[in-house]
């Protein structure tokens, strides 16, 4: 069975699990199932990078491959004067996410789109994504070429991913992207990359 959580129809048989997460000490309660990344759990990765996020964000965020909306959810629920877009080509994520976004109080947008593809003309201030390491290089880092130019001038890219799948090569390709791209957090094998000032 090809089936992995950056299919677009799942064909694991559906198990829900709920996760409890406190973030800025807002309680959300979510609904995650089989065939979406990190069933169950909040994983450490994306607590690594909700822990790196500016005390002062605002305007519009994309999670981009938003998974159930661990990223995005969070972030709508902790700055409400946000405006969430989550994207991701899982259907059963996607569906999450809705659902995630309105139990928790949080007013979101959720798109199917591979990478960008459906999000022609929109720009934002804040890119973040746990990607799919998965999916291969190639895809990943032409998700990350689309956040480049999907980023408002002043905008900026915040990524974890694992040294061990990549994460000095990734910083090292981020830095053909952008102006500024850093390392600006690592923890139990986690990076927390940011990058900014798109060349594009």
């Amino acid at each position: 069975m090809n089936d992995h959580y950056y299919s677009r129809e799942p064909e694991s048989a559906s198990r829900p699990a709920a996760c409890d997460f406190e973030y800025r000490g807002k309680r959300l309660r979510f609904e995650t199932d089989a065939g979406v990344f990190s069933r169950g759990e909040m994983d450490e990765g994306s607590r690594l990078l909700l822990k790196n996020m500016p005390a002062d964000l605002r305007g519009d965020v994309l999670d981009l491959g938003c998974g159930w909306g661990a990223l995005g959810v969070s972030l709508g629920k902790a700055f409400p004067e946000t405006r969430i877009t989550m994207t991701d080509v899982n259907l059963r994520a996607l569906e999450l996410s809705r659902r995630n976004a309105e139990a928790n109080g949080v007013r979101a947008r959720c798109m199917e789109s591979d990478g960008l593809a459906a999000l022609q003309g929109c720009a934002f201030d804040m890119i973040v994504t746990n990607p799919p390491i998965r999916a291969g290089k190639a895809v990943i880092y032409r998700l990350f070429s689309e956040a480049a130019e999907a980023l408002k001038p002043e905008g900026a890219l915040y990524l974890v991913i694992r040294k061990q799948q990549g994460a000095e090569s990734c910083l090292k390709y981020l830095k053909t992207l952008f102006a500024s791209a850093e390392r600006i957090d690592r923890d139990g094998g986690f990076w927390i990359l940011r990058a900014a000032g798109a060349l594009t």
